[in-house]
């Protein structure tokens, strides 16, 4: 892999030890979603450190920055998410999260980090810029309805011509950037089936109409949506992850409770599975008389990527790294509320090669040992800062 980077982007070495401080404190300080009080005070106070941007907070636990060069041009949006996770930190580390059962077991600290990094850079040339960038530091990323559809709500997105943003991903060596033209991230929707049947005792099932076989039939039958309902080169997942009834060994219960998620990238796909669900449940609870209730939640919008766009951040990561650094990927069933920006304009979401098996670093995200090689922030600073050079007018 090429170690040299193109003229202009090497980053100081004073500068990469400050975005890893970042990183750092906001690790050691996890928020859960819509809960990021203290996480948006930091990140407001040390933009206000840069000078020259117009801060705002769209939310109470978001931050928004302007920084609007002399001159009329495209504007272009930088996003970060900050919101944690519920999940106790098992990391021996010097800046491990210091709040119980709170840990940034996803990234999130390292995508604010850079963001701060781009916007500290990008500011000391506003002089240079022809029309505007907005970095949008977003909260509640983990948990629907999500953070992303409030800020375009309360109009970040307005005038925008370009959005971009980035994941640290653990399923890619440091050293990578992830690309994916089109689907990258599935739309993450969420079901609860409660299935009311006739409970009794054990001894006599004769008596009663049990919900647990008929949750069982439930659960097979749900997925033969997939190959059988579906086209099989369609992509769809279909997951029952809880099943919930009874309370003793010797009781049939009276009712049980199905849950689990949907995962889709066409949106007749997606807005047929439920139908899928309803003719399944009707048929095999009538036949054996008992009733159901299908609860069905729409989540985030798939990510998709605009062609043209991914081309500009494509090119930007091969100027900088080489073409052997970047890597084609394919789409993932895991969901992002990036999508709702992307319902508004063109925009790209690319991953960051996090992972380092040298260092031990190669837990999932969502573990509670997950953390990632630091190395990784600077790579994401300068794609953010090549893409923006690409897409926007600067003057010599």
């Amino acid at each position: 892999m090429s170690t040299t980077l193109q003229a202009g982007y090497e980053l100081p070495e004073a500068f990469k030890a400050q975005v890893i401080e970042w990183r750092r404190y906001l690790h050691r300080n996890p928020e859960l979603s819509f809960q990021e009080f203290k996480t948006a005070e930091f990140v407001e106070e040390t933009l206000r450190g840069f000078g020259g941007l117009e801060i705002s907070r769209p939310t109470p636990t978001s931050v928004l920055a302007r920084l609007i060069g002399p001159r009329p041009g495209k504007v272009l949006a930088i996003r970060a998410d900050m919101d944690a996770l519920p999940i106790q930190e098992e990391n021996e580390l010097e800046f491990a999260s210091a709040v119980p059962g709170v840990m940034h077991a996803c990234g999130h600290d390292g995508h604010t980090a850079m963001v701060l990094g781009v916007a500290k850079l990008l500011t000391s040339r506003r002089e240079q810029l022809s029309g505007e960038i907005r970095f949008i530091f977003q909260h509640a990323e983990e948990m629907p309805p999500g953070g992303a559809q409030e800020m375009v709500d309360a109009g970040v997105m307005e005038g925008v011509d370009f959005v971009v943003g980035s994941h640290l991903s653990s399923k890619l060596a440091i050293g990578r950037i992830g690309i994916a033209y089109g689907a990258m991230m599935a739309s993450p929707d969420n079901f609860t089936i409660t299935i009311r049947g006739k409970g009794g005792h054990a001894a006599a099932p004769h008596l009663t109409v049990d919900p647990i076989i008929i949750g069982a039939q439930a659960v097979i039958n749900l997925q033969h949506i997939v190959s059988r309902n579906i086209d099989p080169m369609e992509q769809l997942v279909v997951s029952v992850t809880q099943f919930i009834g009874g309370s003793a060994n010797n009781v049939i219960p009276g009712t049980v409770k199905l849950g689990g998620t949907v995962r889709s990238f066409d949106p007749h796909i997606r807005s047929a599975a439920p139908k899928h669900f309803h003719r399944i449940l009707r048929g095999i609870t009538e036949a054996h008389g008992a009733e159901y209730v299908l609860e069905y939640e729409y989540g985030y919008s798939p990510v998709l990527n605009e062609q043209e766009i991914t081309r500009v951040v494509e090119q930007a990561a091969v100027d900088l790294f080489g073409r052997e650094a970047v890597v084609h990927i394919p789409p993932s069933m895991g969901g992002e509320d990036f999508s709702a920006y992307q319902q508004v304009t063109p925009g790209v979401f690319f991953n960051i090669g996090a992972e380092n098996k040298d260092k031990g670093i190669v837990y999932p995200h969502h573990h509670p040992r997950f953390t990632v090689d630091e190395d990784a922030l600077a790579m994401g600073v300068q794609v953010f800062l090549r893409t923006a050079d690409k897409l926007l007018d600067w003057s010599e």
